[in-house]
């Protein structure tokens, strides 16, 4: 395996060029196929300007240069006069084309450039938003710096190739075909030994690609190595720190960082070799045509031929060597872009997998919006397991009743977590049903199911932004005093007026500038502000102290009237206030009902208390006001 970009390319992808996946990103461009035309004509341009000029050269030389030095020496003043003329005339044609080729070349890139700049910017708007529409089936077993380096990295190396790769391609083989063409014109027989060197040229760059090609991949595996070690140290530095490892990480960062050097060396060891040898294989060409060329002209002047008439002339030979300079331009540009092209293609079936990947969880032909909701809510024999063969849910059945507040209690792993998943129906069980007010949640879209509910999770996530756009996410056109009255209603107000800038303090990433009972009462807020008319609760208390779980507690009893909840939760004063205890085990209810009668049934419940509740009864409880 290699990396590339931040993700996990596979070698043989990597070598293989498909291009039926390359045509699916050009057909991103279609819609700017006029800017693309435009930009094609102006690298046509840039290519004549740049063909053309040696030739002019020549002709300068050949036709007023030379003649005009022997007429002065010849006494010939008016005729040297005309081809100072001439010669000026040629010189401004010289600059007119290299004015061509830079006003061309600007026309080119900037026209390339914005239609490229549009299309990757379609495909990453597609990308991001099929990515949002997959299931979480998708995403569990996929590492988040891999999806990220899809929209971003990969989809950067497909920008290169099209705003800039393709076209240089095309503009090279005009290049390559236009100065053979002009140096065959000019003498074919000149050209033809020009052309020896060829051969070895395509040898060097054809052993150049392959060798590249994996020294460069060797990087991206030592660049991956790197983060990897990078990103587990900075996770773990608390840990690192209190058993005092520093010193033992820094050895294992030092041999990855070394290893990391050598494979860089040995890259640009590869590139220092191979320029110099391109360079020494045009010198080569350039010798011959000094040599072959030189004798020729020669002759020629000695057996008195006008150069303007000449076969091989001063003006042709410094054409020709001008020719062979730009001639190895293009065969070192697509030894390059070769390898883009490999990159980007491989980027592009990595992409295009995850844009072909169907959502395991969509809405069904014929959907329809759920009306406002009462809150009842069955399971009907559910069975389910995230991998089939694995069921975690077992014929599972319960009832919730409007505005009753259910408890689910139980040992780790015994599916508590996944009612609630299907409940969201962010998965589909394999058997049975789940019906909202008597109507299967698969006949209906999930935007109207979901926008119902308000799910606060355990592990808490904010976004970046200010307190007020978090607690306000599922609402955004709610105004300030709203925002305000949930965080009260949570018991959360107290603490964010207590921050630098109170409603409008940035929390930056995942929440950095809050603790973790702080972050859970702003997405209590934001849960409770969306209005739910189901609102689920996973182990959200779980990290939070005793004296904010009370005020919660409170904050439940005003704000849940009338609404059905469903409770995850370590708390004994979270579990004994629920209006129904579901005992879940083995992925079935083995127990439902009261907190007194379970205690009395001395069942399964009456177990977790004895080793999970019972030592909770002795925490503080603060006064009522």
């Amino acid at each position: 395996m290699g990396w590339h970009g931040g993700g996990w390319l596979d070698e043989e992808a990597a070598r293989r060029v498909d291009p039926q996946l390359l045509r699916r990103l050009l057909a991103y461009l279609a819609p700017y196929r006029a800017h693309v035309i435009l930009a094609l004509l102006a690298m046509l341009l840039a290519t004549a300007a740049t063909v053309v000029g040696p030739y002019i050269l020549a002709r300068a030389i050949d036709h007023y240069v030379i003649p005009g030095h022997e007429a002065w020496r010849a006494g010939d003043f008016g005729r040297a006069e005309r081809m100072i003329a001439g010669a000026t005339m040629v010189a401004g044609l010289y600059l007119g084309l290299q004015l061509l080729f830079w006003l061309a070349t600007y026309g080119q890139v900037y026209l390339m450039s914005w239609a490229a700049q549009n299309a990757i910017f379609r495909l990453r708007q597609d990308l991001f938003a099929h990515i949002q529409r997959l299931s979480l089936r998708w995403f569990d077993g996929r590492p988040a710096g891999v999806v990220m380096s899809r929209v971003t990295n990969d989809i950067e190396s497909m920008k290169e190739l099209i705003s800039s790769g393709m076209i240089q391609v095309i503009g090279d083989f005009f290049i390559l075909a236009g100065i053979m063409g002009f140096m065959l014109a000019m003498n074919w027989k000149l050209a033809l030994l020009a052309f020896i060197t060829l051969p070895f040229c395509v040898i060097l760059a054809t052993t150049f690609r392959e060798r590249v090609i994996n020294a460069y991949r060797k990087v991206r595996q030592k660049i991956a190595e790197i983060a990897a070690n990078l990103q587990e140290s900075i996770s773990g530095v608390r840990v690192t720190q209190s058993f005092v490892r520093e010193d033992a990480n820094l050895a294992r960062f030092d041999r990855t960082n070394q290893e990391n050097f050598a494979a860089n060396m040995q890259a640009a060891t590869l590139w220092a070799m191979f320029w110099p040898l391109v360079e020494v294989i045009g010198a080569f060409g350039t010798a011959i045509v000094i040599w072959w060329g030189g004798q020729w002209a020669m002759r020629e002047y000695l057996a008195g031929v006008p150069w303007e008439l000449a076969a091989v002339s001063p003006g042709v030979i410094v054409a020709f060597i001008q020719y062979i300079d730009r001639f190895f331009w293009p065969i070192r540009n697509m030894a390059m872009i070769y390898t883009e092209i490999q990159h980007a293609t491989a980027a592009c079936e990595k992409i295009f997998e995850i844009m072909d990947t169907e959502p395991e969880i969509k809405d069904a032909p014929g959907a329809v919006e759920l009306g406002a909701i009462r809150g009842e809510v069955r399971f009907e024999a559910v069975t389910f397991g995230y991998e089939p063969d694995q069921p975690v849910l077992r014929q599972l059945s319960l009832v919730a009743e409007p505005g009753q507040r259910v408890a689910l209690v139980g040992p780790t792993g015994a599916g508590k977590t996944s009612i609630i998943n299907l409940l969201a129906r962010f998965y589909d069980p394999q058997q049975g049903r789940i019906l909202v007010d008597g109507v299967d949640v698969r006949t209906v879209t999930q935007h109207s199911l979901r926008r119902q509910m308000g799910i606060v999770l355990q592990d808490t996530f904010l976004f970046s932004g200010t307190v007020l756009d978090n607690i306000r996410y599922g609402r955004l056109e709610v105004g300030e005093e709203e925002v305000v009255g949930a965080a009260r209603a949570v018991g959360a107000h107290e603490f964010i007026m207590r921050l630098p800038e109170g409603y409008r303090t940035e929390v930056q990433e995942r929440g950095g500038k809050l603790s973790i009972g702080q972050r859970q009462l702003v997405s209590f807020a934001r849960a409770l502000l969306a209005d739910p008319r189901i609102l689920i609760l996973d182990e959200a208390t779980s990290s939070v102290d005793a004296y904010t779980e009370v005020l919660i507690q409170r904050a439940l009893e005003r704000l849940l009237e009338g609404r059905t909840s469903f409770v995850i939760a370590h708390r004994l004063s979270t579990v004994r206030s629920a209006d129904k205890i579901l005992v879940v085990d083995g992925g079935r209810v083995v127990e439902e009902g009261t907190h007194e009668a379970l205690l009395a049934a001395g069942g399964v419940y009456a177990r977790l208390y004895e080793t999970q509740f019972k030592y909770q009864e002795t925490e503080a409880v603060p006064a009522d006001d």
